[in-house]
């Protein structure tokens, strides 16, 4: 340490520190108030005539000292948290401070002595719009900066005077560590020496009104468990296994491939299972039943237990509910290893008005549309993101980014998607404004919509983006280079609709629906599509899918049964929710899951749920060794109907072939009545044809009218015997 050889006279301050110049009173009113947007040019040190000036601001501090090369140096206090001395130096020291407080003293790294750690390309991006890796650049990340370990923090709050870091390690109060502006990218920074992970934390913002309050951080990668609503610095230490399923998992475009899907709801799967615990149960239990994939309803963090996941306020955390993100990816890495893809549903549409998180995040609206038109979520209660906003969809691309690359999910069920299209989703008349063509389209979400899709299918290759879009809207699932919205698959929901309706008509009225059943076949290759029996279709009084069904409970099981066989046969891919593999008789409860108990045979000797399980696991194992089923389901040519009128006996026959032309017949016969010696065509040089799968089976809980023995087709027509409300499916021998 290089004393300067100065005639000013002896400090009048401790220790050897001369008092130091005092701050500009403007200056120091901002930076109390916490509206400074420069705090490292106040704070630290700094060279000024006669020296070097050491200035700290610890509010709950009884004495701060500098430490150089092990010597003490007491700073004087100014009052209202800030310390400062002079000592006559000709260079900024490496130094330390000692900060006694009434339990006793800390030696820690001054904040203010670091430069920033994030770099001006990182900045570019975030002005740009363009960060892939946005959760790298904002939020807070544990790092070695300078030589020190510690986290740095980063926030985009554009419209704030002022931000700070506050947590538990200074009781929540942010005086003690205001971050610091970098210029006109609205990104505020700040590391923290000596912070790491597992403290908890929150953004301090001081409005442009003066307003101050506590944030969670929009980027945080933890959170704690609710209620409770702070941030949690984290980083992960996890080591992946599933080499082998991420190098094959894109090998085979998913429009051609198997694709049978099990939906989940991970807090009630299993009620009160961590991520690792489920792990241990889930993947066996999915992989039994021959499932290619899981879908997971919302896994990111939310406030309200009930809301399912589907109001979101930690975009980029996984819900501490059920274990720390990297239990998340052990339980995503158990899946993969038994040979199970993860889907998860994805929530870009809305978000809730919670204050503590993104609503008016930085005392104006951000994340949000100004115009309260486009704002406000009319169905929800919630806001609507701004899509025409560079930055707002900057952080919904890279989220979805962050969930495949972080967490190797395999794709992204995006939900809502009709309530991005459209500028007068729900609205009435003058509660919207017209896009600048005139029309209800909204172009910005689906510019949002383009980029989310070509970035992720760029960045991670083998992962399938999915929409939940229930309108007529053209080219969901085309490529964006031909105008399309990039999707890889989209939810049937007329197929839903429709065959729900049929068939929870009593039988005899059945044949005045039919059409229900073959009217889907008339757009079926209009998009690439997977049909969905989802969560939606078995709450709010919609009956679980066996409850659907009329009749006695025999009739119902039946039905239910022939009805999944249909679902499996027909063009497209398939997902069940979870509960309805066993034909469980209740609607959903988030509350207590599943009736698991329904599968014990102490409750019924009778195969009964168990029947309806197994038919299930078949249904996926026929379905899997069956390319018919799959292979073409985006070709017309792999279809063909060979009874698509039989309205009066209830009966629908088609066709699937592979791409050699190998078929298989399905038929699906919704009628109680067995019908002895039906008529139906099928292929040339096929004479004789075995059943493959029969939902009357015995092993079901049908009532076992089977044909064990081949049948053969004389000139080109099989005679069958088809079982009451039962699906067939026969294949060539």
């Amino acid at each position: 340490m290089a004393l300067r050889d100065t005639s000013l006279p002896e400090p009048s301050g401790p220790a050897g520190c001369r008092p130091a110049p005092p701050l500009d009173g403007t200056d120091r009113s901002r930076l109390l108030a916490g509206a400074h947007h420069d705090p490292h040019a106040l704070l630290g040190a700094h060279p000024v005539a006669g020296g070097i000036v050491f200035r700290a601001m610890r509010p709950f501090a009884r004495a701060v000292s500098v430490v150089i090369d092990g010597e003490r140096s007491g700073l004087a206090s100014e009052g209202e948290g800030l310390f400062s001395g002079l000592l006559p130096l000709d260079a900024i020291p490496d130094y330390t401070l000692l900060v006694a407080y009434a339990d006793g003293e800390q030696e820690v790294h001054d904040p203010y002595r670091f430069l920033p750690a994030l770099g001006e390309t990182d900045l570019h991006l975030i002005r740009e719009g363009r960060h892939e890796q946005l959760w790298k650049a904002l939020g807070a990340e544990p790092m070695t900066h300078q030589g020190v370990t510690g986290t740095r923090f980063a926030v985009w709050a554009p419209n704030a005077q002022g931000v700070r870091v506050a947590g538990e390690f200074t009781h929540w109060d942010g005086q003690a560590f205001p971050m610091r502006s970098l210029g006109a990218s609205g990104v505020w920074e700040l590391f923290l020496p000596g912070i790491g992970e597992g403290a908890r934390y929150k953004f301090e913002i001081t409005s442009r009104h003066g307003d101050r309050f506590l944030k969670a951080d929009p980027m945080a990668r933890a959170t704690e468990v609710p209620p409770a609503t702070a941030s949690v610095v984290t980083s992960s230490h996890y080591e992946w296994n599933d080499q082998e399923w991420m190098a094959r998992r894109g090998a085979t475009p998913v429009h051609q491939a198997p694709f049978s899907v099990y939906e989940i709801h991970l807090p009630s799967w299993r009620k009160g299972l961590t991520y690792r615990q489920l792990a241990e149960e889930l993947p066996a239990y999915v992989k039994e039943l021959g499932f290619t994939h899981v879908e997971l309803m919302p896994v990111a963090e939310h406030p309200f237990g009930p809301s399912w996941g589907y109001q979101v306020t930690g975009f980029y955390a996984p819900t501490s509910r059920l274990g720390s993100p990297d239990d998340f990816r052990f339980l995503v890495d158990a899946l993969h290893r038994a040979g199970v893809g993860v889907i998860m549903d994805w929530v870009p549409a809305h978000f809730p008005k919670d204050d503590w998180a993104l609503a008016r995040f930085d005392g104006e609206p951000l994340y949000e549309p100004g115009d309260w038109r486009r704002a406000e979520h009319p169905d929800w209660g919630t806001y609507e993101f701004d899509l025409g906003r560079v930055e707002v969809r900057n952080f919904l691309v890279a989220n979805a980014v962050y969930w495949c690359e972080e967490f190797h999910i395999d794709g992204l069920r995006v939900d809502a998607v009709a309530s991005m299209l459209y500028l007068d989703y729900s609205r009435d008349s003058g509660q919207w404004s017209p896009n600048v063509f005139g029309g209800r389209e909204d172009l910005d979400a689906v510019a949002f919509l383009q980029e989310m899709n070509a970035t992720v299918y760029r960045r991670a290759p083998g992962v399938v983006t999915i929409a939940e879009e229930s309108t007529a809207w053209d080219g969901v699932t085309r490529p964006t280079d031909s105008g399309g919205l990039g999707f890889g698959l989209k939810w049937n929901m007329g197929w839903m609709h429709d065959s729900l309706g049929y068939i929870s008509h009593e039988p005899v009225h059945r044949k005045y629906h039919h059409n229900e059943m073959t009217f889907s076949m008339v757009y079926a290759y209009s998009e690439n599509y997977i049909l969905p029996i989802s969560h939606d279709e078995v709450v709010h009084g919609k009956q679980a899918l066996v409850s659907k069904m009329p009749g006695d409970w025999w009739q119902r099981r039946a039905d239910h049964r022939a009805y999944l066989g249909f679902m499996w046969a027909h063009p497209g891919k398939q997902l069940l929710f979870m509960g309805q593999e066993f034909a469980q008789g209740a609607e959903w409860s988030q509350e207590h899951g599943p009736d698991w108990w329904l599968l014990d045979p102490a409750y019924a000797a009778e195969p009964d749920h168990r029947g309806v399980r197994d038919l299930v696991r078949d249904l996926n194992t026929v379905y899997r060794e069956t390319p018919a089923l799959w292979q073409r389901d985006t070709d017309p040519g792999g279809f063909r109907w060979v009874l698509g009128d039989a309205a009066e006996d209830n009966v629908f026959a088609f066709l699937r072939f592979d791409a050699q032309g190998t078929p298989l017949l399905a038929v699906s016969h919704f009628s109680p009545a067995v019908r002895e010696d039906y008529r139906l065509a099928v292929p040339e040089g096929f004479p004789l044809w075995r059943e493959a799968l029969n939902t009357d089976s015995a092993r079901y809980g049908g009532g076992d009218v089977i044909c064990p023995d081949p049948v053969k087709a004389e000139d080109g027509v099989l005679r069958l015997t088809l079982p009451p409300l039962a699906t067939v499916w026969l294949t060539p021998v």
